[in-house]
């Protein structure tokens, strides 16, 4: 089985008159190198079933179904996922029946969607929705045990800040509730078609618990919201309107053991969940 190179690409887009649009978000990789290269990162097992979001012509596709039993492939575009079946039948004939293609906007996937539950994400995802794909799945899909994604490099490097960056902020802490991130190595431009205006890198995702609180997953994400609504505020000065006043925050942070005089940019994910759990104490 060969992967999908430059020239298959060409093929497979005049085939279908495809013009990628940026409202979709649509860069195809057309190198089999950094498709491997995400694989093999991934570290995926023989057993795993793998969710893919926006998989395109079907590059990334082939190379996950080299490596695990299944692949669930969540495509927008009714014609990219009509042709996905297609492509992998011709080239992968031995894996055809453990590829699913769903067609859906991923920010609006549910479980019941799905006929069996993925165990991975590994997603070329499209840069304009690729935070909020991320959050959505982790929040939806619980048997998760985390992914490797492409991203914009400015997005993998918002999804890995730490506390103190200047980089840190709301994509930083939703995503620290579910998982643990680190960047995995960045990708030139040159391996898509079209070629973007921006850099590409990996992100890392490992699962882990939220932290233990009696707040709601909503009550906790409402804070970092309105923190860095404001980041240049002060946190008493920030939560004002989410606290109903600047004092009633004072009250709500010193409770929650928070300085008052700190910026949302320098709270860790427990940080922001112990406000909210003060909040809800204080009532």
């Amino acid at each position: 089985m060969s992967l999908l190179g430059p020239a298959d690409i060409r093929v497979l887009a005049d085939k279908l008159a495809l013009r990628p649009t940026k409202r979709l978000g649509q860069n195809f990789v057309i190198d089999g190198g950094t498709v491997r290269r995400i694989v093999r990162t991934a570290e995926l097992s023989a057993d795993d079933v793998v969710i893919e979001v926006g998989p395109g012509l079907g590059s990334l596709t082939l190379a996950l179904l080299e490596q695990v039993r299944r692949v669930i492939a969540v495509e927008i575009d009714p014609v990219l996922a009509r042709q996905l079946p297609h492509t992998v039948a011709e080239r992968m004939p031995e894996a055809a029946d453990r590829l699913t293609v769903i067609t859906a906007d991923a920010l609006r996937l549910r479980p019941d969607d799905l006929d069996e539950a993925p165990d991975v994400l590994v997603a070329n995802l499209p840069y304009n929705v690729a935070v909020p794909v991320v959050l959505h799945l982790l929040e939806v899909l619980p048997t998760l045990r985390g992914g490797l994604v492409m991203v914009q490099a400015e997005v993998a490097d918002r999804l890995a800040a730490r506390p103190g960056s200047k980089i840190y902020g709301v994509p930083s802490v939703k995503t620290a509730w579910y998982a643990e991130v680190r960047k995995a190595g960045p990708v030139g431009r040159t391996v898509f078609w079209p070629v973007p205006n921006v850099d590409s890198g990996l992100v890392a995702l490992v699962r882990r618990d939220p932290p233990p609180t009696a707040a709601t997953r909503e009550e906790v994400f409402a804070v970092v919201d309105a923190a860095f609504a404001q980041r240049r505020k002060t946190l008493r000065a920030a939560l004002a309107g989410w606290a109903g006043g600047a004092a009633r925050a004072e009250e709500i942070l010193k409770a929650a053991g928070i300085d008052p005089a700190a910026r949302g940019e320098q709270l860790e994910i427990t940080d922001f969940a112990r406000i909210a759990e003060a909040a809800r104490k204080i009532g």
